[in-house]
């Protein structure tokens, strides 16, 4: 076990080193070859991040783990969000990067990634059912008899087909939370900056957040996959140690490449004729965020959606408080004022990115995320591609906007639960089960 770890590791370093030999010995290469050198540091440190972080879920149950599994999971993103911000407090040329990143991987997390959980847990549930349905049919062959049809099953004998990932009650929390940042996103964009006060207000928030969680528990020991399986079977002192190392070599080396990499970006933009803002915008957070979203999909193959899309929902709200509540703190010690002024461009990003945000929301207020609701969600995300000018986004957020009011309307029920959520006391937390249909288990 130990040795199979220990081959994990050393390949994750052995990716990260050639950053790490440049940064120590201060060597440049071509910023197309920089970009690739410390963004696969990047990567590999967010690799050795991810597995720690879920690891330690064995010392430390219930919503507060997945909280902070969720927090650990993008520091990479915040270390080259934060450096943007930090840097356009002195070099105003980086002002309209300061958020680039942040709406960038929120569109990606939610638009892509809840979309790739939802559809792999479904095929998932469907396997399963189709197996159980054959194993139901040979023992019908034999000498017991025919069985009854289960109650997820139809007239015929034939379970039905899962439609929709069912989530537990538990998570109206995050999706409590989720809700008010979505309606305090709005505020951004009007306000054409993010002021001092206004991003202590969300890291008020996402205290409460934490708060809020540490107070829920839970009964069972999560699912672990992967080398984080392998860390959560030691016994417990050189699990713990192991855990530490881990996030001080991770932590090092996204400190140490995530400066050279967000210059490598703005520069390989010029370099190759790319917009450098579209590279800072998505390439960044596909390389920060690669481990959380193959985790996710790890625990949906395994048939654990409802805790794969929880940890992108607690994602989201780290993003929609502490990240984007901090970015105003980085841009006024870096020298700027007290407010992060917003171009054009960033307030129609933002824009897009609220709507979209509020249309997740309204989408689960029922706890039940459709596999109709995760192909349209998908789809609108692609559009943004081909929409590239000012006019069409305001129409896309528009869409989004109509579309959320809609679903709101139509769960109008779940509205009052899901936002007095945050507030009121929290019952403990059983192991997430993936129930996609009725009367049946995914």
């Amino acid at each position: 076990m130990q040795a199979a770890l220990l081959r994990r590791v050393s390949t994750s370093l052995l990716v990260a080193a050639p950053g790490i030999v440049l940064r120590i010995t201060g060597v440049e290469l071509h910023p197309v070859a920089e970009m690739l050198v410390y963004g696969a540091a990047v990567v590999a440190a967010a690799f050795l991040l991810a597995w720690a972080a879920e690891a330690a879920q064995k010392d430390i149950s219930g919503a507060l783990a997945i909280a902070l599994l969720a927090l650990i999971a993008i520091l990479p993103e915040y270390a080259v969000d934060l450096y943007y911000a930090f840097r356009s407090g002195s070099d105003p040329e980086y002002l309209h990067y300061a958020a680039a990143n942040m709406t960038g991987s929120n569109r990606l997390l939610l638009g892509f990634g809840w979309p790739l959980v939802v559809l792999v847990s479904l095929v998932v549930a469907r396997r399963a059912l189709r197996r159980g349905a054959s194993a139901s049919a040979a023992a019908a062959t034999g000498a017991t008899g025919p069985t009854k049809p289960s109650a997820g099953a139809t007239g015929s004998g034939t379970p039905r087909a899962p439609r929709a990932l069912r989530l537990p009650k538990e998570h109206r929390l995050d999706i409590g939370f989720l809700a008010i940042l979505a309606l305090l996103a709005f505020a951004i964009p009007l306000i054409g900056s993010i002021p001092l006060w206004f991003g202590a207000i969300l890291i008020l928030v996402f205290g409460l957040y934490l708060w809020r969680a540490g107070l829920t528990h839970g009964d069972e020991e999560p699912d672990f996959v992967g080398p984080a399986a392998l860390i959560a079977g030691m016994d417990r002192r050189p699990r713990r140690a192991t855990i530490v190392a881990l996030f001080v070599v991770s932590a090092t080396i996204i400190l140490m490449s995530a400066e050279p990499f967000a210059e490598a970006l703005v520069a390989s933009g010029a370099s190759l004729g790319i917009d450098s803002y579209f590279l800072v915008q998505w390439l960044a957070p596909l390389a920060s965020e690669s481990p959380e979203f193959i985790i996710a999909v790890m625990f949906a193959l395994r048939g654990m959606g409802p805790a794969a899309i929880g940890t992108l929902i607690a994602s989201k709200v780290n993003q929609w408080s502490l990240l984007v509540g901090s970015l105003p703190v980085a841009h006024s010690i870096g020298g700027g004022p007290t407010a992060l002024a917003l171009d054009a461009r960033q307030i129609e990003e933002f824009t897009l990115t609220a709507t979209q945000t509020l249309l997740g929301v309204a989408m689960i207020l029922a706890l039940r995320f459709s596999w109709s609701s995760a192909i349209g969600l998908a789809a609108l995300f692609a559009v943004q591609f081909v929409v590239t000018d000012t006019s069409g986004r305001y129409v896309l957020s528009a869409i989004q906007a109509a579309l959320a009011i809609a679903f709101i309307v139509a769960h109008r029920r779940e509205l009052r639960a899901t936002l007095s959520a945050p507030f009121r006391r929290t019952q403990a937390v059983g192991t997430p089960v993936p129930e996609p249909a009725r009367g049946s288990r995914g």
